[in-house]
């Protein structure tokens, strides 16, 4: 009765089978093989406390059966009692040494533990007694893959692999650790193979999805996701993976719907979480976003990322004392996150927190010096680095963001316009420095040489500012929800001749438009003070004190070096007529007023030093800063206590509503102190503009020489010193020589309207020759080359 039970159970014929077992026990209720087996009958058919009873029964009688005790570690780990089974599956392999089918299955609930590592030892266990044992070799597999051992993970694919040729799940399994190493094309490849072999095979089409992601291959993506949707309806992973194709397609209501259908599938699905946040922060939902990250951090407390993002939206949200510590959390978590450590560093440097600064920029310094992308291109001009450091980096962020790189849109094809097309594209393009800077020269191109078009890639903030440009541009083109690839496309379309790129590395920018090559000419300028660090970038438009001669090399672009200066200024910026009193903005009514209204972020400790000694140093002195955000102020004013400064000789300004007023407010300045390693920009121009003389020390990079540039064009070499020694030395003569600093003050306001610095026409025609000269190297054929624009008369 039993051979017959054993026949039926082996041919599938579960019903006969169990008729039978229970027969043979009906006879013999003590029968150790018909305890056992109508056990494993019952764990088949999903009734496992049924089947645990049963085998425990059996083991009762023999309690020396190997077979017994892996069969009972089996019906533990469908029961999810994974700590249970394990012991189960170790009183299976003492009793049994060579017992390879008990090794491998207290390997796989090893895995469910998450304990990897033990159960890596048991599938090498298992493969050593089975050499043929291609379960164990793709479960293996998936165990270095939970490790992030993803080379590994592969190698031990391909053993699986190569001992079933069919095995799909190994194949799909396969994908996904190559799409971990960004080998995309493997892992596209590999999912192919497993959807031939299993056409309805979900995962597969999942992992085919993220293959095409990596490969920016958006709509395929999508596509491929809603495949493995449609075969599996409650694929919470495969929706959330959706809303990420989605988001990077700007399709974020629909991404947003794809989060939530994942979330409401699966409530604690930390990743759709942690995606949702970022799709939400893309559509200026701060408040929704940073309560969606928070959610992901309640659910996976180890969810480094989320963390990450969460520190990145509470900045958006000037909440910076709350992101220094989100961030922080980030990297107890998971330091080798890229560019963590280098937003944490920014993030404390914009609430003025200096612990440990000298000892976070050499580390961070170092680890660029060994290509690891640990800070942004724009966070590291605000520490002490030198060109190559900043040439380095910018190389990692190309690397790192743009391979494989996308095929060229423009194939060297040769355009025969009647204007030359020049596009400018930014995510400034409303009431932002840049276009206060710009606005004029956009007016003034000659429309008889040039067709110009607007690329707003921001949000599109509605303002006075942002009426006039639309305005100064033949074509002005919102382009904030359309795609990088879909954009450049466009350009590409419309025959763009030059290609300007006004963002560069700084917030908004969107650089992965210029890598698909789609105008002849493009050009890095004005919005990010350094190089790009990739070949998509022809042109650096600069000038020689920017970048000195010697300093080529440093840039990845052909240096353009325009006459006077490389920052254009808009001759009709109004000034409020009206300023305040002194008294009415917090200041005290006599003694010296030094300035500085940059970013706290700029503020570094050896720069702030030199400025408490001026203060000693100066009677009744004060030194009048932005307010910034979060705790900067008080970090500030502690600094200053440190250093045997009264805090209150500390003033902060609050921020105006219309920038006439902050220009205005200038007046009530003596000295504008600029800081070291990233000067004041457009703040160097506000304050110039405005009769403030503006005292720089400029360095060997771009953004610390930028306030020499300008001064050098404003008449006021006098005021460019190089070293801090000289700076300081020259800021208390100043301070002390009120003759001396009235005659600079003079000459300012007699230069104001004729030196080359705020003369928009005469910029305006600098820059359209060296978009001429560019346009005419391209149409002859001829590679990018460095050159020098002679001056207008």
């Amino acid at each position: 009765m039993l051979n017959q039970a054993v026949a039926f159970h082996q041919a599938g014929r579960l019903p006969e089978a169990e008729a039978l077992y229970r027969q043979v026990l009906a006879a013999r209720p003590a029968h150790f093989d018909g305890l056992n087996l109508l056990g494993v009958l019952l764990y088949q058919r999903g009734q496992h406390t049924d089947a645990i009873e049963r085998i425990d029964a059996a083991l009762k009688i023999n309690p020396g059966a190997a077979a017994a005790h892996n069969n009972r570690g089996a019906v533990l780990t469908e029961l999810k009692r994974y700590e249970e089974a394990v012991a189960s599956y170790g009183k299976a392999i003492a009793l049994a040494a060579g017992y390879a089918d008990a090794f491998y299955n207290r390997a796989n609930a090893l895995a469910e533990l998450r304990w990897y590592e033990d159960a890596i030892r048991d599938y090498d266990r298992a493969v050593l007694l089975r050499a043929n044992y291609p379960e164990a070799f793709n479960n293996r597999g998936s165990a270095l893959k939970a490790l992030k051992r993803f080379d590994e993970a592969v190698a031990s694919y391909d053993r699986a692999i190569a001992l079933k040729p069919d095995y799909a799940d190994a194949f799909h399994n396969r994908a996904g650790a190559l799409n971990e190493l960004g080998r995309f094309e493997e892992a596209l490849a590999s999912s192919d193979r497993a959807i031939a072999l299993k056409p309805n095979l979900a995962e597969a089409h999942n992992n085919r999805g993220n293959a095409f992601k990596g490969l920016r291959r958006l709509e395929e993506a999508v596509v491929s996701y809603d495949r493995a949707l449609a075969l599996k309806p409650d694929y919470a992973d495969a929706l959330s993976n959706r809303g990420l194709a989605l988001s990077g397609l700007k399709r974020y209501p629909e991404a947003l719907a794809s989060f939530d259908s994942a979330i409401a599938l699966k409530p604690d699905h930390a990743d759709a979480f942690f995606n949702r946040g970022a799709a939400l922060a893309e559509l200026q939902r701060f408040g929704e976003a940073a309560a969606s990250y928070q959610r992901a951090t309640a659910l996976r407390p180890d969810h480094a990322e989320a963390f990450y993002g969460l520190g990145t939206t509470l900045i958006t949200l000037k909440r910076l004392d709350e992101a220094v510590v989100s961030y922080k959390r980030a990297i107890a978590l998971n330091p080798d996150i890229r560019y963590l450590e280098g937003v944490h560093l920014h993030a404390k440097m914009h609430i003025c927190d200096w612990t440990d600064f000298d000892e976070d920029c050499k580390r961070l310094q170092d680890a660029i010096a060994r290509g690891i992308a640990v800070s942004y291109p724009f966070q590291l001009l605000a520490w002490p680095s030198s060109p190559g450091d900043q040439l380095n980096c910018a190389r990692i962020n190309q690397a790192d963001k743009y391979f494989p790189p996308p095929a060229p849109l423009w194939q060297g094809e040769r355009y025969s316009h009647q204007r030359i097309r020049i596009a400018y594209t930014s995510s400034d393009l409303h009431e932002h420095p840049v276009s206060f800077l710009t606005a004029g020269m956009f007016e003034q191109h000659d429309r008889t040489r040039f067709e110009t078009m607007g690329v707003s890639l921001g949000a599109a903030t509605a303002g006075p500012m942002r009426e006039r440009l639309k305005a100064a541009f033949d074509r002005f083109v919102d382009a904030q929800t359309i795609n990088d690839q879909d954009l450049a496309k466009l350009l590409r379309e419309w025959e763009v001749d030059v290609l300007v790129d006004l963002n560069g590395f700084t917030d908004g920018s969107r650089p992965y438009i210029f890598a698909q090559r789609p105008a002849p000419v493009q050009v890095n300028y004005l919005g990010y003070s350094g190089t790009m660090g990739g070949e998509h970038w022809d042109y650096l438009l600069a000038d020689r004190f920017v970048v000195p001669e010697e300093s080529h090399g440093d840039f990845s672009e052909q240096v353009v070096r325009l006459p006077h200066t490389f920052m254009v200024t808009d001759a009709g910026r109004k000034i409020a007529a009206h300023s305040p009193s002194r008294t009415e903005v917090g200041l005290p009514e006599d003694g010296f007023v030094f300035c500085c209204f940059n970013n706290s972020f700029k503020i570094t400790p050896d720069m702030f030093a030199v400025w408490m000694r001026l203060l000693r140093e100066v009677d009744h002195s004060v030194l009048w800063l932005s307010k910034g955000s979060g705790s900067a102020a008080s970090n500030l004013r502690r600094e200053a206590e440190r250093r045997g400064v009264s805090a209150d000789r500390l003033v902060f300004a609050e921020k105006t509503r219309l920038n006439e007023d902050h220009l205005a407010r200038h007046r009530l300045a003596d000295l504008f102190l600029d800081t070291r390693y990233y000067n004041a920009h457009a703040t160097t121009s506000d304050a110039l503009w405005a009769g403030l003389p503006v005292l720089t020390c400029s360095g060997a990079t771009f953004a610390s020489r930028v306030a020499g540039s300008l001064l050098a064009a404003a008449g006021l070499p006098e005021l460019i010193t190089h070293s801090l020694e000289d700076y300081e030395a020259q800021a208390l003569t100043l301070a002390c020589d009120p003759v001396l600093l009235g005659s600079l003050r003079e000459k300012l306001a007699r230069n104001r309207t004729t030196c080359p610095l705020f003369d928009t026409t005469r910029f305006t025609r600098h820059i359209e020759a060296a978009y001429i000269a560019m346009w005419e190297r391209a149409q002859r054929g001829e590679s990018p080359a460095s050159f020098a624009v002679a001056p207008h008369a």
